[in-house]
């Protein structure tokens, strides 16, 4: 393997960003997309060269392309190098994998767009920002990449820029990231004050080198105490280093309290929820906390919160995704869910199950948003499912391929999320973490309402009656006004906004309800390939398999300790079963009851709603999170910009500062005017002035700055 070839992995989307950028206004469509293709495709053939590298016996752990000095101070050097290892190949390969299917689905999905060259642009951008976040090899690289994706996200949220809602969306994920993004700034100070730098090798490789006392003995704050291993010491300055980091991984992974940016990015296109809010960006926290897992091991009180906030989170947007009747904003509470997951296995230090969650994760999610962008494109942009029904037999591929990914969201036995999310129960049941038991039994209510609103979500999109007007579709009529009014609204505050019309909209005027293209339905079909099979590589050795995913990620997880891979928790094998009997016993339940209250008596959902309305209202409005956040910190806010500080400072500060400046301005010129009159002779008496005054102080030796 030819270690300069890392350079291209993320060079190669960077120039298709350049091109498509800077003259993709003026290409075809086809040249644009081709453009914006091969960069990607190119990259992910160079990752699978690398995986199979990886893979081969005597292959290094890691590899590293390190280039000139970045920062070169006294005492303080950061390189512009890029590091590769196991975790590393995994992310690459999920980031070029699913990325390559999304952006071959958006060439039809967006065929018909204005802007198209600007979109795939974005695209590019977008894979360039992640690509360099995950091959960083210290923590102010990762914070370029993290950033980076941050301005991708914010541009393609507000793709439609047009719209106030997809606009304002834009904003409130870029502002509500920088929150998270403060904290991160903020561990980094303290990363460099401790260790002297930010390099993972130079930081991670001091944090077994701790004394008899308990102190770090290379830090330059030797005196300040830290913890070791998992003694139940909560103080010390790798605590806060650690709750900061979580800080900055909440933001971006959209975990309480600064989850409330995701469901709002459904504003943009179905391909941006599919590749940024499901597969790729969301999961940079994850990946932080598992690359940093140095770190947080010597952190019990850290590791606690990590658990806590997975737990509350993974919990919390069950609830609200189970009375979401936007398509897409019942996968984008899913996705917050889910994300909740993969904190919660981090916070038990089953790093290895958290990313094996992620990878199977990214696999049906990305197939999810794809197959509702199929669905709205079906049903020409619109996206409640209160006006849906019976679209299994209209559209049988996006029926078939969503099935399989929410089977596998849901847990069933055999299929990827399965084995992922049943390893996340087990290792929290068996952990020594003091909340080891606590989050095992929220992640199992969780599993059961999980299963419970996506088969909620099946019924209520592909079976029963039509619920739609489907000659008002074939005739031109758009969103709303091309359905039929057959349901009942008994939750009326929920808002609806319907996507854009594109090209698959186009063709549903003219032919009804359709299929999608080929170009639309393969990638389906390949990431429903994926999301069915892809689990088998972490079958764990109770059910006779060997685990390879987590040996896989072994040297990663090993690297600064003793280096030997870490046991697995000893348990009896029929506690292992009767763990996974329970995890089915959920999906079951789920299924069963969504299947009661939505395909065979469905009018009970309504009565139920009706019955605990107080309840339902707190669900339907999200626990009114948005609008307390509006109350006590964007309202004080915008008065004190725009009455205290816009009155006081714009007024007495500012505008006296001005007004003080244009007079001494004023006064000036017109001395100033006065000297410039424009007559010679006033210039020749200035001019004798001036000799004057030099003769003067030649002859009598007066010297005005002499003292």
């Amino acid at each position: 393997m030819n270690t300069s070839l890392l350079w291209l992995i993320p060079i190669l989307p960077f120039a298709g960003f350049l091109l498509n950028g800077t003259i993709g206004r003026k290409l075809p469509r086809a040249a644009v997309a081709a453009i914006a293709l091969l960069a990607t495709l190119t990259s992910g053939a160079i990752v699978a060269d690398l995986w199979i590298y990886m893979k081969s016996a005597g292959a290094p752990l890691a590899l590293a392309v390190t280039s000139r000095p970045w920062i070169a101070v006294t005492g303080f050097q950061v390189d512009f190098a890029f590091t590769v290892d196991h975790l590393t190949v995994i992310m690459l390969g999920i980031i070029t994998g699913v990325g390559f299917l999304i952006h071959v689905y958006s060439v039809g999905y967006m065929a018909h767009e204005e802007g198209y060259w600007r979109f795939f642009a974005y695209l590019n951008l977008f894979m360039f920002f992640m690509l360099v976040l995950v091959l960083s090899s210290s923590f102010l690289l990762l914070f370029v990449g993290w950033e980076g994706v941050g301005l991708a996200s914010y541009l393609l949220i507000g793709f439609y820029f047009k719209r106030d809602s997809a606009a304002n969306a834009g904003k409130k994920a870029f502002i509500v990231n920088r929150i998270g993004d403060f904290g991160f700034l903020l561990a980094m100070f303290l990363l460099i004050a401790h260790f002297g730098s930010l390099s993972f090798d130079r930081v991670f490789s001091q944090i077994p080198m701790l004394d008899s006392t308990g102190h770090l003995a290379t830090s330059r704050c030797a005196s300040l105490p830290c913890v070791i291993g998992f003694q139940p010491y909560s103080g010390g300055f790798l605590t806060a280093i650690c709750l900061l980091l979580v800080v900055g991984a909440a933001g971006k992974s959209a975990q309480i309290p600064l989850y409330i940016w995701l469901p709002d990015a459904m504003e943009g296109p179905t391909p941006v929820s599919a590749l940024i809010h499901a597969a790729t960006m969301v999961t940079a926290g994850i990946y932080m906390v598992a690359r940093c897992h140095v770190l947080f091991d010597r952190s019990p009180a850290a590791l606690t919160v990590v658990a806590l906030v997975g737990a509350a989170t993974a919990i919390m947007a069950a609830t609200i995704g189970m009375v979401q009747h936007d398509i897409k904003r019942v996968l984008a509470y899913s996705t917050v869910s889910q994300l909740g997951y993969m904190f919660l296995a981090c916070g038990v230090g089953a790093y290895s199950a958290g990313i094996f969650h992620l990878m199977t994760h990214a696999f049906f999610k990305a197939l999810l948003f794809l197959a509702a962008g199929s669905v709205i494109h079906a049903l020409s942009g619109e996206q409640d499912m209160r006006v849906m029904g019976g679209l299994r037999k209209r559209i049988p591929i996006t029926f078939w391929c969503m099935t399989v990914g929410v089977f596998a969201i849901a847990g069933c036995p055999l299929l990827s999320g399965f084995f992922s999310k049943d390893e996340i129960l087990y290792q929290a049941f068996t952990s020594p973490s003091p909340v080891g038991k606590l989050v095992w039994v929220i992640g199992v209510l969780t599993s059961l309402l999980t299963s419970f609103y996506m088969f909620r979500l099946w019924f209520k999109t592909f079976f029963g009656a039509p619920r739609f007007d489907e000659h008002a579709l074939a005739h031109g009529s758009h969103g709303q006004a091309a359905l039929a009014p057959v349901h009942t609204r008994s939750d009326t505050t929920h808002t609806m906004v319907a996507e854009p019309e594109h090209d698959s909209g186009q063709a549903a005027h003219s032919h009804g309800i359709h299929e999608s293209p080929w170009v639309m339905t393969v990638p389906l079909m390949v990431l429903a390939l994926l999301a069915a099979i892809g689990g088998y590589v972490g079958v764990p050795v109770a059910f006779g398999g060997h685990n390879e995913f987590e040996h896989f990620l072994d040297p990663v997880f090993t690297a600064y300790s003793s280096g030997q891979p870490t046991p697995e928790p000893s348990a009896p094998a029929y506690q292992a079963i009767s763990l996974t009997a329970i995890a089915v016993f959920a999906f079951a339940l789920g299924l069963l009851t969504a299947y009661v209250f939505y395909c065979r008596k469905q009018g009970r959902a309504t009565q139920l709603a009706r019955r605990f309305k107080p309840l339902y209202s707190l669900l339907v409005h999200k626990f009114w999170v948005d609008e307390i956040y509006g109350a006590l910190i964007v309202s004080p806010l915008l008065f004190a910009s725009r009455w205290v500080l816009g009155g006081f400072v714009d007024t007495a500060i500012v505008g006296g500062t001005a007004s003080a400046a244009s007079g001494a301005t004023k006064g000036l010129s017109q001395i100033t005017r006065r000297m410039q009159s424009g007559n010679i002779r006033s210039y020749a008496g200035w001019l004798a002035l001036g000799a004057a005054a030099v003769i003067i102080v030649v002859l009598f030796g007066v010297h005005p700055f002499h003292h």
